[in-house]
């Protein structure tokens, strides 16, 4: 067996990489095991292989190889993680090993964390309500049960948070079900490990999280391996114990920037910004591993946060995420900067799933009407708001001036909430009526005439 060979013909040691030479049968993704003369052990993955040389990424740094005293063996098989029910409740590092005080997990189940493509015709339509207790997302960007739906931020927002506050309270309404959340920090610093793992201990939702921790000093591999891993498990979970699972994914920017890295090591031909040509194939090869399918009692949804450089929405990480997935949540600086918490923008963002998660027996009759009217009368407010910084407000008409009330209220009763307020759907949708009916029941042609005669309070 080929595992049985060590070679001692390590040709170069090129930053993260080593490229071995005269090997017969190395295959792409191959785990890789490295004896330094030490006695030390380290692990690899192989990147490429051509004209008998195998280029290795090493798990870790590559000081100490000496080119002509280093083993390498190729181990035969790609990477894998044991799974079993004991994973709930831990935290691992990027490569699935503890983080915690608990034991390694004991599993003779061990499932490649490449994962296996899911069969088109074998998808089942999301179509149910998520609820994850915050009003602009459930109310106006409703998350569907497996769906995939990215939080587009910048620095310094308050990302961390919102993301806590998701794990901590979502669950899928009206459904007597397991759910189970598996979050993966990739590349993250070490307060901000520090604070995922404290909130999900104080709040109690660590006893149905599996988290996988990579951190910012960690090597660039693990956070290629770190989503890859959490994805297996949340797979594990969903399709083979029937829980409905939410896989939140921080950050994905920090993981294209390992793929720009790796890339770059690799001497491979850069496309836009410096980032490998086949970003948007890598990605979907993550974004399309959640879903519903025919047969399968679990479900897998994902939230997948990333920092935009420079706030730049049109920038390759945000732009090629937006074409996979199915809409996007988008924080708003302008929002942060008036002490608004959580700030999502609901102009910027979109749900293009809603409409099949949303009515009555899921959330309630009157949602898409409410929803597409208080989207529609905040648009109408910035446009009175940005006029009012050209004419002055005392100019505007009495109609402006209304909408302009009625966007500052929007602000501070319906996107504002407190970190530890869970709200309910029909708690969304009656502070929606509230600030509706500020407004002359003329103006409410997006919504039922049924609807408005059962919950529009007049002169409120």
């Amino acid at each position: 067996m080929k595992f049985d060979i060590e070679y001692k013909t390590i040709e170069n040691v090129a930053g993260p990489l080593i490229v071995v030479g005269q090997v017969k049968n190395a295959s792409y993704n191959e785990i890789v095991k490295i004896k330094l003369q030490t006695g030390e052990y380290r692990l690899g993955q192989v990147l490429d292989t051509s004209d008998g040389k195998a280029v290795v990424q090493v798990f870790g740094p590559t000081s100490g190889i000496n080119i002509n005293k280093t083993a390498v063996s190729f181990l035969g098989e790609t990477f894998t993680i044991g799974v079993n029910d004991s994973m709930l409740g831990r935290i691992f590092d990027g490569q699935g090993r503890p983080r915690d005080s608990g034991a390694p997990i004991q599993s003779k189940d061990k499932r490649d964390i490449n994962g296996f493509p899911i069969n088109p015709v074998s998808r089942v339509y999301p179509s149910d309500f998520i609820e994850t207790g915050i009003s602009t997302i459930d109310g106006l960007n409703t998350l569907v049960r497996g769906q995939k739906l990215p939080i587009f931020s910048g620095s310094g927002l308050p990302h961390n948070q919102l993301a806590a506050q998701i794990t901590r309270q979502a669950r899928v309404k009206n459904k007597n079900e397991s759910f189970a959340v598996v979050f993966a920090g990739i590349g993250i610093t070490y307060d901000d490990a520090e604070y995922f793992t404290n909130e999900f201990r104080r709040t109690g939702a660590l006893k149905r999280t599996v988290a996988f921790i990579n951190l910012a000093d960690d090597p660039s591999i693990e956070r290629i391996l770190t989503p890859r891993l959490a994805l297996t498990t949340a797979e594990y979970l969903a399709y083979e114990k029937g829980m409905h699972v939410l896989v939140i994914l921080h950050d994905m920017t920090n993981y294209a920037e390992a793929l720009r890295e790796l890339s770059s090591a690799r001497e491979e031909v850069p496309g836009r910004r410096g980032y490998p040509g086949y970003m948007y194939t890598d990605l979907a090869s993550l974004y399309e591993r959640a879903g519903v399918i025919k047969g399968k009692k679990g479900s897998i949804t994902q939230l997948d946060i990333l920092t935009m450089p420079s706030d730049d929405l049109t920038h390759p990480i945000p732009d090629l995420t937006g074409y996979i997935t199915e809409g996007q949540i988008f924080l708003s600086r302008q929002l942060s900067n008036k002490g608004i918490y959580p700030p999502i923008n609901p102009i910027g963002s979109l749900s293009r799933l809603m409409g099949n998660g949303i009515g009555e027996g899921k959330t309630r009759e009157d949602h898409k009407g409410v929803s597409d009217q208080l989207l529609g009368a905040y648009a109408r407010a910035q446009e009175a708001k940005d006029l009012s910084a050209i004419v002055g407000a005392e100019a505007l008409s009495d109609s402006d001036k209304l909408y302009l009330s009625f966007g500052e209220a929007f602000e501070d009763k319906f996107i504002k909430q407190g970190f530890d307020d869970n709200r309910s759907i029909e708690q969304t949708l009656d502070i929606g009526w509230e600030l509706l009916s500020m407004l002359p029941e003329s103006e409410l042609s997006r919504i039922k005439e049924e609807h408005i005669k059962k919950y529009y309070k007049k002169g409120k």
